[in-house]
């Protein structure tokens, strides 16, 4: 079927920045000046079209990103609409996995936030050229310049503003473009829909004429057809080659530019949309999609061309009540048809497409056929999960998966009933298919379940998701903090398992050496040369010690911060087999850890915490108090800025106690910085009670 938008004409872009940034409102007037929407929504009424949860339009949060299309100047703009909650960065992360562009909101008051420094950090990581968004100029204490200059100081960018601001706070009328330089009006009565065009106020024009110098000056630097230009017309640049050149720097990721405006106060949203298409790429200005041959050992590059052979991306599964479930996914290179068959390489089948659709929040629109650059949802694939690619049969292709941080919380859940007891394995099938990041287990030494995830929004919503959508009435425990182990020195170890049997027996030997690397990682490495031991039985070696690093000796919890290096160990002709000598794997791990000083490693979070100034000292106090360690402080209009970081299990319940020690003028937010070796008084209450519970 012919394509009504060329692929040259897609934007795929991701909305994505700190919470309470405005991402979503921004979404809502996009939606209303592309006339998809009619009537405009509200975070904060719990109307907003891509709030559409029930848990989200009761907290005014996002908590799962949405994806939309609208249309603008002939251009098919597909929108993810991203939580800003760091509970919630997987959704963020799969995200922008699959997206060519992405908008960062910035705060104009407060500037770049802890959770915007880490969502430029995964734009980064996947290589995403970015327009920057500063939003609510409409505030008390808005200030441009400072958002911009915090662009600089904390995320190292590149920004280059291509827009000043038309006064500020209650006085904002429009904004500067300074690439055509002309002054933009917004018209209030008509809700932002219509503005006008006209000259810039007097009072700005010097301002502007200057920054505009500096803006050009600062593109030029790295585009030489830019320079030539500006050099041969003494400083006067034709329109459309300034554009050509921001265009070029930005796809490259030279710099960043910058607009501004209110998306709450209707100012600034359509001339946002202009540089979407003006700047940001399509799915064809990108590098073509990389990946591996089956086997691995081929890389494989895939066009986006509808003639190039299918493949895509799957980057969200979602449960729907009406359809069943839903596979998000991003089509990089081919087409295929509603009713087809596609090949899921992750699981080796082959599966049946049964329904295509393009999405709206949580409305859907039947559509016949997908193609490279489309970014759709799948009805029918049974076995697909996060990260699987799917593709032509004849020519398969892997494409790099989604990585995704581990949970850092965990509580205990139980069924109140049988019936609840059938009830809730299903449900946490589903819940754990949509999110990556949610792990599920069971508790051999208590028949508990044990739910894991990345904060306590993270599991409140969820088991609040498992009570009110899968109606499971459940006993719920407290949140438990996921902390790891590891070993302080190095030292060896020998594993020899041996049984006889009448018959054939078994026999494993061998003996590993163990020593603390940096960072989370594990490493295996075999010394094994000569044949002591056969390379089948080395693999079962690393696959029994791996499974014993997931039950730490201390604890329980698993090991990290670890290489392991096999260097010796003997077979039996006959007795040897894989099984034996993954369990003398086993066996040599627990000799050798006894003696390499095992020790408990906990979560520590960076937080920062806003006050007014008079309770800066109470805050400090309170941080200290909760073995936090303050890093540093910054005036932020008239609030304090705490930065710090605090081990998590001690920021338990912090929310409530913040706001009664500022009589509710106190907000923080926090994301996990590293893990840190425990105080030895820690680890040993947290050594006793598990071993406690155990014995229990």
């Amino acid at each position: 079927m012919p394509r009504t938008v060329p692929v040259e004409r897609y934007r795929n872009i991701g909305i994505a920045a700190h919470i309470d940034a405005g991402k979503t409102t921004t979404t809502e007037r996009i939606l209303y000046y592309t006339g998809r929407l009619h009537r405009m929504g509200e975070v904060h009424d719990g109307t907003a079209t891509m709030d559409y949860m029930e848990q989200e339009q009761e907290r005014g949060i996002t908590i799962t990103s949405a994806a939309t299309t609208c249309f603008w100047r002939d251009h098919q703009v597909n929108i993810i609409d991203t939580p800003g909650h760091v509970d919630f960065t997987a959704e963020v992360e799969r995200s922008l996995r699959v997206l060519d562009g992405a908008i960062a909101l910035f705060d104009a008051v407060a500037g770049v936030q802890p959770q915007s420094e880490t969502v430029w950090r995964q734009a980064d990581k996947y290589q995403v050229p970015r327009l920057a968004f500063i939003n609510k100029m409409d505030r008390v204490g808005a200030n441009f310049d400072y958002a911009v200059q915090t662009m600089v100081d904390r995320l190292k960018a590149n920004p280059v503003a291509i827009q000043l601001p038309i006064g500020s706070e209650d006085r904002l009328r429009g904004v500067v473009d300074l690439v055509e330089m002309r002054g933009i009006f917004w018209k209030d009565e008509t809700l932002g829909a219509e503005y006008e065009v006209g000259e810039i106020p007097a009072d700005l024009a010097a301002e502007a004429a200057d920054r505009r110098k500096k803006m050009i000056e600062k593109v030029a630097e790295d585009d030489e057809r830019l320079f030539d230009l500006y050099v041969e017309e003494g400083g006067q640049v034709d329109v459309g080659e300034l554009k050509a050149a921001i265009r070029r720097a930005t796809i490259a990721m030279r710099i960043t530019p910058v607009l501004c405006g209110s998306a709450f106060k209707y100012k600034g949203v359509q001339r946002l949309l202009d540089a979407v298409v003006d700047y940001l790429p399509s799915p064809t200005d990108v590098p073509p999609v990389q990946g591996r041959s089956l086997d691995g050992r081929e890389p494989v590059s895939r066009e986006a061309r509808d003639d190039a052979p299918f493949s895509a991306l799957v980057f969200k599964i979602l449960t729907d009540p009406f359809v069943g479930q839903l596979a998000f996914l991003r089509v990089y290179s081919g087409e295929f048809r509603a009713g087809g068959n596609v090949y899921n390489v992750s699981k080796g089948r082959k599966e049946r497409v049964g329904r295509l659709l393009r999405m709206h929040a949580n409305k859907r629109e039947d559509v016949t056929d997908a193609q490279s650059g489309e970014i759709l949802a799948v009805v029918g694939l049974k076995t697909v999960q996060t990260g699987d690619t799917i593709c032509d049969a004849e020519q398969p292709v892997v494409l790099e998966q989604i990585e995704f941080p581990n949970p850092v919380l965990s509580l205990a859940v139980e069924p109140k009933t049988k019936a609840d007891q059938q009830k809730i394995g299903m449900a946490l099938t589903k819940l754990s298919q949509e999110d990556p990041t949610f792990r599920v287990q069971s508790d051999a030494e208590t028949g508990q379940t044990i739910l894991s995830g990345m904060g306590e929004l993270h599991l409140e919503i969820l088991v609040d998701r498992l009570l009110r959508e899968f109606r499971v009435a459940a006993d719920i425990g407290r949140p438990q903090v996921a902390y790891r182990e590891t070993i302080r020195k190095a030292a060896d170890g020998e594993g020899r398992f041996v049984r006889q049997t009448g018959g054939r027996g078994q026999y494993g030997h061998c003996k590993i050496r163990i020593e603390p690397i940096e960072g989370g990682e594990v490493e295996f490495e075999s010394e094994i040369f000569g044949g002591a031991i056969p390379k089948e039985f080395v693999t079962a070696v690393e696959k029994g010690v791996r499974e014993a690093l997931g039950n730490g000796l201390l604890a329980g919890y698993e090991t990290v911060g670890v290489r392991i290096c096999l260097y010796d160990g003997s077979t039996h002709d006959v007795d040897s087999s894989e099984v034996a000598f993954k369990v003398a794997g086993s066996m040599a791990w627990k000799d050798a850890a006894q003696r390499a000083k095992p020790a408990l490693l906990e979560p520590v979070m960076a937080i920062e915490v806003v006050v007014p100034e008079e309770y800066v000292g109470d805050v400090m106090a309170d941080i200290n108090s909760r073995r936090g360690r303050i890093e540093g402080m910054d005036l932020r209009g008239s609030t304090q800025v705490i930065r710090g970081f605090v081990p998590l299990a001690e920021m338990f319940g912090y929310a409530t106690d913040l706001r009664s020690k500022t009589q509710g003028r106190g907000s923080y937010t926090m994301h996990l910085h590293t893990y840190e070796l425990a105080p030895s008084a820690v680890q040993d209450e947290i050594v006793s009670r598990m071993r406690g519970s155990v014995i229990n």
